[in-house]
């Protein structure tokens, strides 16, 4: 005998794309608050670009974390776009570059598991497998649909 529950699966999957890119929009918020803590001059240079400066990082150093910053937070708006969380009318042109973000993001597994800082290792790189895992389900799921004269976006997994 079939009951309802049978006949119906759940529309929504267990990791939907828009719980993925909330995921990923955490951990790069933590990466974005650490990044412009170095910038700030926090004396943790051992946890970042290869732990080769234990401490404050230099000025080039703290510059470039000031870009990393910068591009998370870019990156972090990409995948929210393309999982439809934004609902600004440049975000489906933004959604189109998830791509781009998943391979910074497989690149970044690379570098982290590459690293001489086994500390700088320990701590990211389990945070850019979890990035990675959800901008790469981001970008598997079908694009986000725009109701016109609405802000309702949907992509049908949340």
């Amino acid at each position: 005998m079939q009951t309802e529950l049978d006949s119906n699966p759940p529309a929504v999957s267990a990791f939907s794309a828009v719980r993925a890119a909330r995921v990923f929009t955490f951990c790069a918020v933590g990466v974005i608050a650490f990044q412009l803590a170095l910038v700030g001059g926090a004396p943790w240079g051992a946890l970042t670009q290869g732990g080769g400066a234990p401490g404050a990082l230099s000025a080039q150093a703290r510059a470039v974390a000031a870009v990393s910053a910068a591009l998370l937070f870019g990156m972090a708006l990409i995948v929210r776009a393309r999982a439809g969380l934004l609902a600004a009318p440049w975000a489906t042109r933004l959604a189109r570059l998830v791509w781009l973000v998943v391979a910074y993001c497989g690149l970044g597994v690379l570098v982290n598991a590459a690293t001489p800082s086994a500390a700088e290792r320990q701590l990211w790189l389990p945070v850019v497998l979890v990035m990675l895992a959800c901008s790469l389900r981001v970008a598997r799921s079908a694009a986000p649909t725009v109701s016109r004269g609405t802000n309702a976006h949907s992509n049908g997994s949340d």
